[in-house]
C-alpha cells in the first residue's frame, strides 16, 4: 500500500471519528410563487396574458391590486399579498411598480426580481426625478390630473403612446381600467433597496415611449441584473407575454432555493 494511500485512509478515519463527514448538498427546487405588482395608469389585469402563461406551467401566481395613492400604500398592498405566500416568491414590477417593488422585496420570502420597464430607484433619489436627464416622453405631453391630484392618460394617449403596439381596440381597454396614481406619489423616496441583496432581472422594452429606454439600461446596469431587450412598448408584458414569461421563468429556475 502507498504512503499516499495511507495517508488518505488516516485522513478519512479521522473524519468519520471526528463526525465531519462532508455531507451532499441538497438539490434546489425553482422558486413556484409568483408575485406581480402593476404601475401607473394599470390594474391587475395588466398581467393578465402573463398570468395565464405561468399557470399553465405550474406556478401559484398572485397579482396585486395597488391603490397607486402612495408608495407607501403600494407597499403595504405588495406585503399583504407576500404574507399569504407559503415558501419563496419571485416578485415582479412593471413601470410604477419598480419602485415598489424595490422597497418591498427586502422581505425575506423574496427570492429574485423582475424589473419589467420599470423604475429602479437608489436610497434618497425622487422617483419623479429620475428621467430628468433623458428626453420627455410622449405619452406624457398631456397628462389628465384632476382636482384630487390623481393623474391619467386619454385614451389617445395610450392608443398612440403608451401601448402602441397592441392592437387599437385592446389598448383602448387598458385605457378604460387604468387606475389613476396620486401626482404626490412621484415626490416619494425609498427607504430599502432590495436590488443591493437580491438576485435581478430587467426587461428593456427597446421602444418604450413612457420611460425612455436608455433609462431603463442605466437602472438594468446599476443593478447589475440580468437584462433582456424586447422590441416593444411601454406594456412588454401585453405585447410580448411569451417573453416577459420566460424571463420570470428563468428568474425562477436562477434564484432556486
Amino acid at each position: 500500500m502507498s504512503t499516499i494511500t495511507k495517508l488518505s485512509m488516516t485522513i478519512a478515519a479521522l473524519a468519520l471519528s471526528a463526525g465531519t463527514v462532508p455531507t451532499l448538498a441538497q438539490p434546489t427546487e425553482p422558486v413556484r410563487n409568483i408575485v406581480l405588482v402593476h404601475g401607473a395608469f394599470a390594474d391587475g389585469s395588466s398581467w393578465s396574458k402573463v398570468i395565464a402563461i405561468l399557470q399553465a406551467k405550474g406556478f401559484n401566481v398572485t397579482a396585486v391590486q395597488n391603490p397607486l395613492t402612495s408608495l407607501a400604500d403600494d407597499v403595504a398592498a405588495t406585503n399583504r399579498a407576500l404574507a399569504l405566500q407559503k415558501g419563496p416568491v419571485i416578485l415582479v414590477g412593471h413601470s410604477w411598480a419598480g419602485a415598489v417593488i424595490t422597497e418591498a422585496g427586502v422581505d425575506p420570502k423574496v427570492a429574485g426580481l423582475v424589473y419589467v420597464a420599470a423604475f429602479a430607484p437608489d436610497a434618497d433619489e425622487v422617483i419623479g426625478d429620475l428621467g430628468k436627464n433623458y428626453p420627455p416622453q410622449p405619452t406624457f405631453a398631456a397628462p389628465i390630473v384632476d382636482p384630487q391630484g390623481f393623474m391619467s392618460l386619454s385614451t389617445e394617449a395610450m392608443v398612440k403612446h403608451f401601448a402602441w403596439d397592441l392592437p387599437p381596440a385592446e389598448a383602448r381597454v387598458v385605457a378604460a381600467t387604468q387606475t389613476p396614481i396620486a401626482t404626490s406619489a412621484f415626490g416619494a423616496k425609498v427607504s430599502n433597496v432590495a436590488w443591493k441583496t437580491k438576485p435581478s432581472w430587467y426587461i428593456v422594452a427597446k421602444q418604450d415611449r413612457a420611460i425612455a429606454p436608455d433609462e431603463e439600461r442605466f437602472f438594468a446596469k446599476r443593478m447589475k441584473a440580468t437584462t433582456k431587450e424586447l422590441d416593444a412598448s411601454h406594456v412588454p408584458m401585453l405585447s410580448k407575454p411569451k417573453e416577459v414569461a420566460a424571463v420570470i421563468m428563468e428568474a425562477a429556475a436562477k434564484a432556486a432555493h
